[in-house]
């Protein structure tokens, strides 16, 4: 992996720099989104951009992998997909879904948490893969580049409002609105309720936020940050600055391996316990 990194980087910087750059080198612009197909119905901008084809992608390459890892007939003697299989799907059922669900919920629940991990977790590999997608040419050759749906707010606000609103109906399911909305209520004295309450609902508003800006915050900072390592090398088209591409490829492999599973798995672990904890509440 490294070794191709390396390879990759070199080639880059051996390649026409116009082809890469624009001269004043902005890594926020590579996040803008440009209307590919305009679609607009009344103030409802529909349109399709980089960001729907990176999330059409990544939901086929999702379904592709639950295919071919969990839904193939298994060999008799497993090997590595197997294994990749079972390794996924207990991770999902121990580490996710029996930590943050109760029992009852589980069979209904571990679906969702499931697909949420897997999803999430391709998306942002995606990311990470150099793909012909920028919606930019160079002598009229689409230039490859580097985004993730994920570092747009929009995208991550929507799976988290999902998890917002599973949530709140399942524990009106489970415990009626009485009750389900007492539980937001602690034991405290008369005169502090008039405190803890609002705080107590903000708190549950709060957990929207969490959940889209924690995922958002780190695929976009970590873009930003390869982009600018290898905005540095084409701003000054010198070979002499080549000693950016040894802590640009550390860092590039460390998102890789590290950030595109660890946020997946939790924004998936803290979806499951929020619905848990909405089915049965503590209070």
């Amino acid at each position: 992996m490294k070794r191709a990194l390396l390879a990759l980087s070199i080639l880059a910087l051996a390649a026409p720099a116009n082809a890469f750059a624009r001269g004043e080198f902005d890594p926020t612009k590579e996040f803008e989104l440009k209307d590919w197909v305009p679609i607009h119905i009344g103030a409802l901008n529909l349109s399709i951009n980089r960001a729907v084809v990176y999330l059409v992608l990544g939901s086929v390459f999702t379904m592709l992998l639950g295919i071919v890892l969990m839904r193939v007939k298994f060999s008799s003697q497993p090997g590595r997909r197997e294994t990749t299989g079972e390794l996924i799907y207990d991770i999902a059922q121990t580490q996710i879904a029996e930590q943050g669900l109760p029992s009852k919920a589980i069979g209904r629940w571990f679906p969702y948490v499931a697909s949420l991990l897997l999803f999430i977790f391709v998306v942002n590999l995606l990311g990470f893969i150099p793909l012909p997608l920028t919606g930019e040419t160079w002598h009229g050759v689409p230039t490859w580049g580097v985004y993730a749906a994920t570092s747009s707010l929009s995208v991550t606000l929507a799976l988290a409002l999902l998890t917002f609103v599973f949530t709140h109906y399942e524990g009106i399911k489970w415990n009626g609105p009485n009750r389900y909305f007492k539980s937001w209520i602690p034991e405290a004295p008369k005169g502090l309720l008039l405190l803890i309450v609002p705080l107590e609902v903000l708190g549950q508003f709060m957990r929207l936020i969490s959940l889209s800006v924690r995922l958002f915050a780190n695929m976009l900072a970590g873009h930003i940050l390869i982009l600018t390592f290898l905005g540095l090398i084409f701003i000054f088209e010198s070979l002499a600055l080549v000693f950016v591409i040894v802590p640009a490829t550390v860092f590039y492999i460390f998102e890789v391996v590290i950030v595109v599973g660890i946020q997946a798995f939790i924004f998936a672990a803290l979806s499951a316990i929020y619905i848990g904890s909405a089915i049965e509440p503590e209070h």
